[in-house]
């Protein structure tokens, strides 16, 4: 029978073998590594470019806001009113002048109630630069002026629609009652890319005039 003893002081070992494992594990920890660094430069500089454009934007809001305040300041002064003045009757006049008024009846035509008809109405400005109608509406009873501004409401053509007064009529318009109603109107391309505002708050009781 044959015996093979191993003699040498020092026991065999695959270096290579070993070397390729753990060198592996090594190149892929260093790539996984330089990928996270990688990623985290990256947002770093996305983030500093973001934080630098919002600061030129805020900085651009502002000057445009003292500017805006110099402006008014300036037609504020008691040499510049009549100009001012001047300045918004022209504004209000081409505002006017872009306003359909077969539109603005056709639309008050759709969401009038029965027994109730629009005695006078009247675009102005407000200072937002909204077109708010002022609507002079007869009727036989306050309900149906109170279903006309939620009617108006509801259209995508008004907003912020509300009683200002109530009134008694006049007694050769045959109507019992008249209202005085305020609305912001929405032209046809302002409501198909403008979401709907807030609605007006329901709780606005109009006011009721002396006889």
């Amino acid at each position: 029978m044959r015996l093979d003893i191993n003699l040498a002081s020092q026991p065999y070992e695959d270096a290579r073998q070993f070397w390729l494992r753990w060198g592996t594990a090594l190149v892929a920890a260093a790539i996984l590594t330089m990928a996270l660094v990688a990623i985290t430069v990256t947002g770093w500089l996305a983030a500093r470019y973001d934080h630098a454009t919002i600061a030129n934007y805020r900085a651009q809001i502002a000057q445009r806001d003292r500017t805006r305040e110099q402006a008014q300041e300036f037609l504020n002064r008691p040499e510049n009113r009549a100009t001012r003045d001047q300045s918004q009757f022209i504004n209000e006049l081409i505002e006017r002048k872009s306003l359909s008024w077969t539109h603005v009846l056709e639309d008050l035509e759709r969401v009038m109630p029965p027994r109730v008809h629009v005695v006078a109405i009247a675009p102005k400005l407000d200072e937002d630069n909204q077109l708010t109608l002022k609507l002079v509406v007869g009727g036989d009873s306050r309900d149906r002026a109170i279903e006309l501004a939620q009617r108006m409401e509801e259209s995508k053509h008004f907003t912020q629609t509300y009683i200002e007064t109530e009134h008694a009529a006049n007694g050769n318009t045959g109507d019992r009652v008249q209202f005085d109603i305020s609305g912001i109107y929405v032209p046809e391309s302002e409501a198909a890319s403008t979401p709907a505002p807030a609605p007006a708050p329901k709780n606005v009781k109009p006011k009721r005039s002396q006889p």
